[in-house]
């Protein structure tokens, strides 16, 4: 093979044999012999590298691939990528109608079960009574009874025995203390205008005014529900409601003397009507909604027992 000579008769690789290295021309046995000697000789292995770093090979293929590539790009770029249409806006009907669905399932069983249809009954029956019978007496029967109605509401908006749906409703981030306040506010939202009208319909029968009731009836519910985080909500409301109708009825069967409807008008003067007794059914709902706020935390598994 063609080599360079030193003057102490030592080859070296030559530019010309580094050429031919480099681009795949110098014989298989020649090309061992260089490999052999570059291992060796550090000048000479310099030399074969710069020849093969001289090549255009590198270069050609490297701007071939960066042209391929370069060449996909503007293809997919001029290729009308699908853009998704923008979604329009809800209707308002439609937004309405998922306000609507909500709202009823907040508000559960208070609107959309069988108390609604009880509580209209006793506002017709009450006027019915009054007017169609000729029954004297019905405002304070009406009376003695409102503050109750709330509570029974609360009874069957909330809990596992008065809805079907109470499991999965008290395990949304919803549930607990704030569903059952929503239910209670769909049922005082109902009873206290329905109840308040019809006793302003009704003849006084001398028993307090058509609004003596609503502090009570607030205390009552409030009462019911600050209950419940102790013994749930049932037994919770038997109990508070039947505390007022003992306390309201059964003065008016143990005293002697008089009508029964002027016995029940009197005792539901000395609960409900004046500023004394106004204002110890307010202390009372302020309390209970104290003990409420207090113990919010015992309502997350309320009647899940």
């Amino acid at each position: 093979m063609s080599t360079g000579r030193t003057k102490n008769d030592h080859w070296h690789v030559s530019d010309d044999l580094a050429a031919r290295y480099a681009d795949g021309t110098l014989p298989e046995a020649d090309a061992w012999s260089l490999e052999s000697h570059v291992e060796r000789c550090g000048g000479c292995a310099a030399r074969v590298s710069g020849a093969v770093r001289r090549l255009p090979v590198p270069a050609l293929a490297l701007a071939e691939v960066r042209e391929a590539v370069l060449n996909e790009t503007r293809a997919r770029e001029a290729v009308p990528q699908d853009v998704p249409a923008p979604v329009p806006p809800a209707p308002r009907a439609r937004l309405w109608s998922s306000f609507l669905a909500r709202a009823l399932w907040a508000a559960g069983p208070a609107v959309r079960g069988g108390w609604l249809p009880a509580v209209v009954l006793v506002a017709l029956g009450a006027l019915g009574l009054a007017y169609g019978a000729d029954v004297d007496g019905v405002r304070p029967l009406l009376l003695a009874l409102a503050p109750v109605v709330p509570v029974a509401g609360v009874a069957v908006s909330y809990g596992r025995y008065a809805d079907p749906l109470h499991e999965i409703a008290a395990a949304t981030p919803s549930g607990g203390l704030r569903l059952a306040l929503t239910r209670t506010a769909a049922v005082l939202g109902v009873s206290v205008p329905l109840l308040t009208v019809t006793g302003l319909l009704l003849p006084a029968s001398g028993a307090p005014g058509a609004a003596a009731w609503l502090l009570p009836g607030l205390a009552l519910t409030l009462a019911s529900l600050a209950l419940s985080g102790y013994v749930g909500c049932r037994t919770a409301t038997a109990v508070t409601g039947g505390g007022w109708l003992a306390a309201v009825l059964a003065p008016v069967l143990a005293s002697p003397g008089g009508t029964p409807v002027t016995r029940l008008a009197e005792q539901l003067s000395r609960c409900l009507d004046g500023a004394p007794a106004q204002g110890a059914w307010a202390a009372a709902a302020v309390l209970c909604a104290a003990v409420l706020a207090a113990r919010r935390g015992a309502y997350d598994g309320l009647d899940r027992r």
